[in-house]
């Protein structure tokens, strides 16, 4: 397939710049993998769709507020920072960018306030630097956390506003590591997860930190010779165990957006279960392909031409999900990271 067959116009109407509050009373489009049947539902519904012994995988990843600013030392020039991942942790190395760009070289500092500060060791692209984090404290990712911005996806035309700290977080976040909300999982609130518990479905978690890649646009026309940027993820031995075992016992595994998609399926063992594993992927999936884990999909709906579309419509279909896109938009669906919900089934 080719770059250009996942082109459409979205409209800037169509992209949602807040949530709907509560979540799980967002739009869900719900559909069979090359079906035309199409049901218009609630979020909250999602758990009618769920049997005794499913299992929902959710992505535990939590969302650095990864926009610092600074003023560089000597000049007190403003310099925005962005936190990209941390390095190394023994030596506080991190990866950023920074703007204005032309302003930052090697040996300079940026310092944020009394405590908190970065020196320049490297240069790695025209915007992008590696920081040595100076804290004088225990943790620096509090330190960030309580001092930086949410990093809203460049799309959503306005400034980050102190309820997107809590909005743009799912209620599975845990471990720091993203620059970008795992946005399937925003839908879900905490008495929808009672009532999913409740009917017997277990919610297991993997960890991907997704990276800035995932708004990188696909360059080249041949989506054969596309590379996605590395990232990290881990598969717990207790979260492979409950996935084997409902996919033993022909039990639906309901994945939670593309990131935990691709991190079950960067670990997929001979036989066709999901095997403990940590690391780094950059597994690109697009159609055709075979899924092994992944049962049914939980995901948003997505930017044109983006590896994110590129998945969804591998799972259900290249022209069912383009189609749908269509019927999605004509019935004024919300678009993107705070939009509205698709499952396949």
């Amino acid at each position: 397939m080719k770059l250009s067959d996942f082109k459409y116009t979205l409209p800037k109407t169509a992209i949602a710049k807040y949530p709907v509050k509560p979540r799980d009373n967002a739009k869900m489009m719900v559909f069979e993998r090359e079906s035309t049947n199409i049901d218009h539902k609630k979020f909250k519904d999602v758990v009618d769709y769920m049997s005794k012994g499913d299992v929902l995988v959710v992505n535990q990843t939590k969302v650095m507020q990864a926009r610092l600013y600074g003023q560089k030392e000597r000049t007190n020039a403003k310099i925005e920072v962005f936190v990209l991942r941390e390095l190394n942790r023994e030596e506080n190395i991190w990866d950023v960018i920074v703007d204005p760009a032309r302003k930052v070289r090697i040996g300079n500092r940026i310092y944020f306030n009394d405590k908190l500060w970065c020196e320049v060791i490297d240069n790695t692209t025209s915007r992008g630097r590696t920081v040595r984090i100076n804290y004088e404290g225990d943790d620096i990712y509090k330190a960030i956390e309580k001092i930086g911005h949410t990093p809203l996806p460049p799309y959503i035309k306005r400034q980050a506003e102190k309820a997107d700290r809590e909005d743009y977080q799912t209620l599975f976040a845990e471990i720091d590591g993203s620059v970008a909300a795992p946005t399937a999982g925003l839908h879900f609130t905490s008495d929808l997860i009672k009532k999913i518990k409740k009917k017997g479905i277990k919610i297991v978690p993997v960890i991907l930190h997704i990276g800035l890649g995932t708004f990188r646009p696909v360059e080249v026309e041949d989506l054969t010779k596309h590379k996605m940027d590395s990232e990290y993820f881990e598969i717990p031995d207790s979260t492979a165990d409950v996935i084997n075992e409902a996919l033993k016992g022909k039990k639906n595994i309901f994945v939670t957006g593309t990131s935990t998609t691709r991190a079950l399926e960067s670990s997929v063992t001979a036989e066709g279960f999901v095997k403990p594993n940590y690391g780094w992927t950059d597994k690109f999936i697009f159609p055709p392909y075979e899924f092994k884990i992944t049962k049914k999909l939980i995901t948003n709906f997505h930017q044109p031409e983006s590896t994110l579309l590129m998945l969804a419509s591998a799972f259900g279909g290249y022209e069912t999900v383009m189609k749908n896109y269509k019927k999605a938009l004509k019935e004024k669906y919300r678009f993107l990271s705070y939009g509205d919900a698709m499952l396949i089934l």
